[in-house]
């Protein structure tokens, strides 16, 4: 072998090597610089406020039967006539009024022993429900009180809520990044370190949980249906990014 190919066969190996050593990158144990690897701690955190509900929607209706569906049907506008209005008289206002639900079905007889083909219907069922927005809650059992005494046979729920939620939810946020910053305090002081700048802060969720506890009211104004308001909760949630120091 003379000078020349060694010197070619030297050169390809010390190619090769380099190539290698940019494809298997840098090898275990060398350290990178603080500016390649951030010290960071990532947590979350929950705010929550409780406030005291100040409106309500009711989802009320009438139920009526009749031989015929036009019967069935006359009856209930007859009564539907009589509940809408009552809503207007407890101070309801006609844009908080909605109907959810609109139906009219065959009741059918029982099938008898020996009975050939199928039932018979006897008699049709109509059901109008509405929602209703109440959003002066001390005339809310003087209003269920007026409905009952109208005609509705169907109340079916009763649910409260809050006119302007942004005051208490807002509070609920400061609340969450506090949180934040307590669990990441706790985190750095365990790893002996400090909580540095805010690098990130994502919200996950705002969502109002109504009602967490059932609280007598105090209805002076309508004596006959004892209502309870309870407290809502409204939470916020968040992921925030500290720097560690």
């Amino acid at each position: 072998m003379n000078i020349r190919e060694v010197a070619i066969g030297s050169g390809m190996v010390i190619a090769a090597a380099l190539a290698a050593s940019v494809l298997m990158g840098p090898r275990p144990g060398v350290s990178s610089s603080p500016e390649q690897l951030p010290r960071l701690v990532t947590v979350s955190g929950l705010g929550e406020v409780k406030v005291r509900p100040d409106m309500a929607s009711v989802s009320t209706g009438v139920t009526t039967d009749g031989p015929t569906a036009r019967a069935a049907l006359a009856r209930n506008n007859t009564a539907m006539e009589a509940v809408l209005k009552s809503l207007k008289d407890a101070g309801v206002d006609s844009d908080d009024i909605q109907t959810s639900n609109f139906s009219v079905q065959p009741i059918y007889g029982a099938m008898q022993p020996g009975q050939v083909g199928a039932p018979k219907i006897v008699s049709y069922q109509v059901s109008n429900q509405v929602t209703a927005k109440v959003r002066n809650i001390a005339k809310l059992g003087a209003t269920l009180d007026a409905l009952v005494q109208a005609g509705s046979n169907q109340i079916n729920s009763v649910s409260f809520d809050v006119k302007d939620p942004a005051t208490a939810t807002n509070e609920a946020r400061k609340k969450a990044i506090a949180d934040a910053r307590a669990k990441a305090e706790l985190y750095a002081g365990a790893a002996d370190a400090s909580v540095g700048a805010v690098m990130q802060i994502s919200e996950v969720s705002v969502s109002p949980i109504m009602p967490v506890s059932y609280r007598m009211a105090e209805m002076s104004a309508a004596p006959s249906v004892p209502i309870a308001a309870g407290q809502s909760t409204l939470s916020a949630t968040v992921t925030v990014t500290f720097e560690l120091r």
